[in-house]
């Protein structure tokens, strides 16, 4: 199943890659048309798919680090020089961002080719594919792939181009957000009749009815901000849709980190239970734009825990590279882990480190007093230092390569937390989407859920305590309890606020891309937390990038920017 996707989508539409939104001087032989698509079941196939394997793109690095780096839930600071990335990393910590930033520019683009890819995707199939009882489903599908794009784009850079129509390449301008919701709400809602509502492994990896209602939901519960005007009702009238189905469970307390491991998919535990739309992930492929990669471990696992010279270290998570271990939360962030008895907590490696679950063989790493403290200012640099590992909470900035100061000691104006294993031991690191073993690379076959069970309860409680009429004898509490009898061994609670759904949203969906959209909802991005202090709100969305800028003249940058 994790092989599928990319085993048929062998078409590259190199026209939608690059001019996604905008006429370029490309050869007609290099777009995939009518006129020259072999007309078969497989061509068929590879034109629907094609759009699906775009979502691989950047969806799990950059997309990610977008989302998260922006919040006090990850930062990724520069060791030495290494991962300051031109400022990129820096720019989303301080909310210090411009048009030219990477991950703006970068996202921006591979949003744009979903979209393209997906408009051209329907004109094939609607115009070469014969009537049958599956394409009208198709089409849906490829609409809905198409729609979560468009969401994705409206939710980070607000007032963005509405580009449905493949062969049309007049430059549009930005559309207000309002007027693009409408058309989301409007397109989804015809395409749910034509959506399959099986969910087993045929469907898994594609949009169903439910994915469509999981869209609609995540877009209600946003609309005040959105357009101005609450729809927490409608929110859970698309909730009561899913959970009236009883196709999903809220799964079971062992199978909360299981969810997440190398083998999750549509018939393992968890996963099976809770994942409404999951967009697949194999460590042996390779995808059409962007990293199309899965490489959590590599960003998120100690160095030391991973592959390491003999006498260094111990290969905790057996995987065969040593990990970059760039990326860490912060302690804002890991506050809300307060409950000992919660399984969530398993997400998390912090403090001392062991070789064994019962923790009697101590993980040890043997380096150099200067390579354990670039500081160090003995007699002895050279002399050998062993140390368990202890990965501390907090992340200290220490010297700031960029600007030629080193060392740069108590100074935070810089982004650099230096070079030396104190460095790399800095700050808690989270596994949810688990090292993978099996893999011969740095990546991992782990699929990224985007819309799950869990979510669906907890969005409808939030929209109940935000005035949503209660519905099926369901109350925020009885929701939040729903999740909680199944993440901790703690009492239930007696009391539910926005708040504490806040509190739980951290805890439930950490490292799934949606605290960024959390946190504006619930009016606390403007926030301080680490090192920003940046309360700008017109930050709330990303500035249309340079790169869109220079193609499209017909866009209209967003204020502040």
């Amino acid at each position: 199943m994790k092989k599928i996707f990319r085993n048929l989508a062998l078409i590259f539409i190199t026209a939608s890659a690059i001019g996604a939104c905008h006429k370029l001087d490309v050869p007609i032989t290099t777009e995939v048309t009518p006129s020259v698509f072999p007309q078969d079941s497989l061509g068929y196939i590879q034109t629907e798919l094609t759009p699906y394997v775009a979502l691989d793109g950047n969806l799990a690095q950059e997309y990610f680090f977008q989302q998260s780096y922006s919040t006090e839930e990850s930062m990724m600071p520069a060791h030495g020089g290494n991962w300051y990335d031109g400022g990129q990393n820096m720019q989303m910590h301080y909310h210090t961002w411009t048009k030219d930033n990477g991950y703006v520019n970068g996202n921006w683009g591979w949003m744009s080719v979903i979209i393209s890819s997906a408009n051209q995707a329907t004109s094939i199939l609607n115009t070469t594919m014969p009537a049958g009882a599956n394409k009208q489903m198709k089409l849906a599908e490829l609409k809905m792939v198409r729609d979560y794009a468009i969401f994705m784009l409206m939710d980070n850079y607000g007032n963005v181009p509405l580009d449905t129509v493949y062969g049309d390449f007049t430059p549009h301008t930005n559309v207000p957000r309002a007027q693009v919701f409408t058309f989301l709400e409007n397109d989804i809602k015809s395409c749910i009749p034509a959506l399959s509502t099986t969910v087993d492994k045929t469907t898994y990896g594609r949009f169903t009815a439910y994915g469509a209602y999981a869209l609609l939901a995540k877009m209600y519960l946003n609309a005040e901000y959105y357009t101005g005007t609450p729809r927490y009702n409608d929110c859970i009238t698309a909730c009561d849709n899913i959970i009236n189905s009883g196709k999903f469970n809220v799964t079971s307390l062992s199978n909360y980190l299981v969810m997440f491991y190398p083998s999750n998919g549509p018939t393992s535990p968890g996963s099976k239970d809770e994942f409404i739309f999951a967009v697949p992930f194999d460590a042996n492929g390779s995808g059409w734009y962007g990293r199309a990669a899965n490489y959590h471990a590599r960003v998120d696992v100690p160095r030391s825990m991973g592959k390491v010279a003999p006498g260094a270290g111990f290969n905790y998570f057996n995987i065969p590279y040593t990990p970059a271990a760039p990326a860490s939360t912060l302690p804002e962030f890991y506050a809300n882990f307060n409950d000992p008895n919660d399984v969530r907590n398993g997400q998390w490696l912090t403090g001392l480190q062991w070789q064994d679950a019962a923790k009697t063989i101590p993980l040890t790493i043997t380096t150099t007093n200067k390579g354990y403290n670039q500081y160090y200012s003995g007699s002895n640099p050279g002399g050998s230092y062993t140390y368990q590992l202890n990965l501390t909470p907090n992340v200290v900035l220490r010297q700031d390569i960029a600007n030629g100061q080193d060392p740069y000691n108590g100074v935070t104006n810089g982004f650099d937390v230096g070079n030396d294993e104190i460095a790399w031991d800095q700050g808690y690191r989270n596994v949810k989407f688990y090292p993978d073993a099996t893999s011969t690379s740095r990546n991992q076959n782990n699929d990224i859920p985007i819309f799950r069970y869990s979510d669906i309860i907890l969005m409808k409680a939030e929209a109940i305590l935000r005035g949503g009429t209660p519905t099926q004898g369901q109350t925020a509490l009885s929701l939040a309890n729903m999740i909680r009898n199944n993440r901790t061994t703690s009492a239930a609670w007696t009391n539910c606020t926005l708040d504490s759904i806040y509190n739980e949203r951290s805890r439930e969906f950490a490292w799934e891309g949606w605290h960024r959209n959390d946190m504006i909802r619930f009016g606390k991005y403007e926030g301080k937390w680490g090192y920003k202090t940046n309360s700008d709100t017109y930050r709330r969305i990303f500035p249309i990038p340079t790169s869109a800028l220079t193609l499209n003249p017909a866009l209209k940058q967003n204020p502040g920017y």
